[in-house]
């Protein structure tokens, strides 16, 4: 996780209940990682768990209009069932998140 957004991504603006669209079935499932309001802009890194870095991506942390208020989150669309590693900004794994395939899965970072 970095502190900033990646030089090539531009900072993107808040999203709005209904604007994400996820495509979830048996190969493909989503996370949406909730944060602390301070890393909005933050990237952060998810790995697979198995060691495999090869599948490593990153997802821009943005606030999200729900109607029950705003929070701030990382979604990550498109992931292939199984257990993902959450990187802490220290460069250090955190905590460990299971995929399923046809569904979301919600975690959250303390702050």
């Amino acid at each position: 996780m970095t502190g900033h957004p990646h030089p090539s991504e531009p900072a993107a603006g808040p999203s709005y209940s209904g604007t994400v669209v996820l495509e979830l079935g048996p190969g493909a499932g989503a996370l949406v990682l909730q944060v602390p309001a301070g890393l909005d802009g933050a990237e952060i890194d998810i790995t697979r768990s198995d060691g495999n870095e090869v599948f490593r991506t990153h997802s821009m942390v943005r606030p999200r209009h729900v109607p029950s208020g705003t929070v701030h989150a990382a979604v990550y669309p498109g992931l292939p069932p199984g257990r993902y590693v959450i990187w802490t900004s220290d460069g250090e794994p955190g905590p460990v998140v299971t995929i399923a395939g046809g569904s979301v899965t919600t975690a959250s970072l303390p702050g």
